[in-house]
Order: structure tokens, then sequence, then C-alpha cells
């Protein structure tokens, strides 16, 4: 909840959840920014929790679609968050909302092995494109520091380089994705940024990409399963792992090449995340998709609260659908036995 009062913003932040049901309210000036007077406030405890937007595994419900039997995109889904589309937003008026409250977004990519050719073209397009008049705090993961390209930053864009090890298998670089982000987040994120997303590197972007985008959890629709049926999905099927969904149960198929949120939300998402795949490895066993299967057990079971279209994750391999008026942010063309360190 935003507060205006006098030209000055104060954020109505949810500060945590207790068993007595009682809830803090924390006002936090932006001129203060970590400074708080917390009022306590009983809250019924049947309404504790609403704004997790949990659900029991094991419900049977009918599966959402991203287009809808007209084939337009939906707006909302069964769960009531808001689906990101080209004309739901106007952006001079929700700029000019979030630019009053100094905002910083901090995003990760992780560029590892070739995949640091791909940096150039991906920071270049993001400064033309990526919050634009935003406070934005890149952080470039690689193990190979030296080949970080010197790409000019915009007003308020900053970029660090994180030095990681390198991998013998691309799915080494892909399990180890969610702890890198857990200890990020631990380290400098909690007081230094509101927002975090986590990007594919081997992917540009096409057009904006802004504050429409922000919310509590943010998910996005893989481009090559937005028509499928949730069998038809390559979740993780096998039930001894942590990433296991069943055939009868699943919403959409998550792109993991888009993870994004509030930084405590995210927090909890890497963090879950990360004890799951350590679970899995304590028993040799490796999701379907690595992390992005684990990240679709979560997002099934803790609902993100804005879903972005087709628009923010496509694939330069697929033709635009003719409901799309524009595409944002699009997988490039590539080779994959070229690029990756094993197959």
């Amino acid at each position: 909840m935003k507060l205006l009062q006098n030209a000055n913003i104060f954020l109505l932040t949810l500060a945590g959840f207790s068993t007595t049901g009682l809830i803090y309210l924390g006002f936090t000036s932006t001129s203060f920014r970590y400074k708080e007077q917390r009022i306590c406030l009983n809250i019924p405890k049947e309404h504790q929790g609403i704004s997790q937007m949990q659900s029991p595994q094991g419900l049977s419900y009918n599966q959402p679609r991203v287009l809808g039997p007209d084939g337009k995109g939906i707006l909302l889904t069964p769960w009531l968050a808001p689906v990101v589309w080209e004309g739901t937003f106007d952006p001079t008026l929700i700029d000019a909302i979030y630019k009053q409250q100094n905002i910083t977004i901090a995003t990760t990519v992780f560029a590892l092995g070739k995949y640091t050719q791909f940096l150039k073209d991906f920071l270049e397009s993001a400064e033309q494109n990526y919050f634009v008049g935003f406070r934005v705090h890149y952080y470039v993961f690689t193990d190979q520091p030296d080949q970080v390209p010197e790409v000019k930053m915009g007003e308020e864009h900053q970029l660090t380089v994180m030095t990681v090890p390198s991998s013998n298998r691309w799915q080494d670089i892909s399990l180890s994705r969610m702890a890198r982000l857990e200890k990020l987040i631990e380290s400098r994120l909690l007081n230094k940024a509101d927002y975090v997303f986590s990007l594919d590197v081997d992917s540009k972007f096409y057009g904006r990409w802004g504050v429409e985008t922000l919310g509590r959890l943010v998910g996005v629709v893989n481009p090559w399963h937005y028509d499928r049926s949730r069998e038809q999905f390559t979740y993780e099927r096998r039930p001894e792992s942590q990433a296991f969904i069943p055939s009868t149960e699943g919403d959409y198929y998550y792109g993991g090449g888009v993870i994004g949120g509030l930084v405590e939300d995210v927090y909890k998402l890497v963090k879950t995340c990360r004890e799951k795949l350590d679970i899995d490895a304590s028993k040799s066993i490796e999701a379907a998709w690595q992390e992005e299967s684990h990240l679709n057990k979560y997002f099934l079971y803790n609902k993100p609260s804005k879903l972005l279209s087709l628009e923010y994750l496509w694939d330069d391999r697929k033709p635009k659908l003719e409901y799309m008026k524009l595409i944002r942010f699009s997988q490039i063309l590539k080779n994959y036995n070229e690029i990756r360190p094993n197959p």
C-alpha cells in the first residue's frame, strides 16, 4: 500500500505474521529508508496468510490458460493475479507513480563459459529498454571476468561483476543458480534493493520492460508450453524428487529465464528451491530441468502475484503470435552444442 502525504512518500509494508494474530506494519520514509516506526495491530487469524497465495497440494481444478477461447490473452489468473500484456497499462502513468518511490531494481545474469558471448547484446539492449529512468544494479556472475564487455550505463545504472568457479556441465551452472541468488540476497540485496530479477543472458530486449513488471512474486509463461495441457508439461514426474508434480496438477509451465519480485519474496523462493535441490542431490537425483523444475513446483503451491505474458519471454525460433502486439524479451538463436560445455 502506498501512501502520499504532503509530497512525502511513506511505504506501508507488511513486516510479518505471528501465530498470535499480530502483524507489524512499518511506515518507512524514503528519505530515511531503513528507519521504521512499528505499530502493532490485531488481525483475525482467518485473514492471515492471504497475501502469500498458497494453495494446497492435490487440489482439483480446471487448468488455466494463457489465451482465451477467442485467441486473446487472458488478463487475470484464476487466483486474480494480473497478466501483463501491451495495452493493460499506461506507461506514462505507472512510471510517474513508481518514480516517486525511489526504488532500486537488482538484476542478475549468469554468463559462464561461452555464454559470455551473449553479454554485450544483453546489456546494450537492456540499457535501451530495461527500467529506463530507474535505479538498476546489474550483478553479472561469470567465470571469465575479463570477458565482461564495457557497456555504457544509463543514469543510475551500474554493474558489478561476481566471479564464480567454472563448471564442466551446463546442468551444474543451472543447478547452482538458486544458491548463488540466495547468497547474493543475504550478503548484498536485503538492504540495498527493493526488487530483484534474475534473467537469462542468452536473450535480448526488443521493447520496453518497466515497472509494469513489478510485484511481490513475478512469474513468466514459457513460450514452448503456453498452449499445452498440464499432462504434457515437462514437469519433474518422479515422485522421489522434491520437484515432483503429478500429471493431474499444474497451472502454467513457468520459464526459468525470468524470476522476479520483492527481494524478500524472491529470497524465500530461491532458499526453498535451493533446499529442495540439496535434498535431491543427497539422493543423487537431478530434476528434469534442474532449477526450472523446482521453480515450477514452488509456483504451483505459492502462486505468483503477477504473471508476465509471452511478450516478456519469447524465443527467436518461434514466429510471433497473431495476438501479440510486440515482443519485449526473447531468447536468441544459438547452437547449444557449441556453447554448452557438454551435450
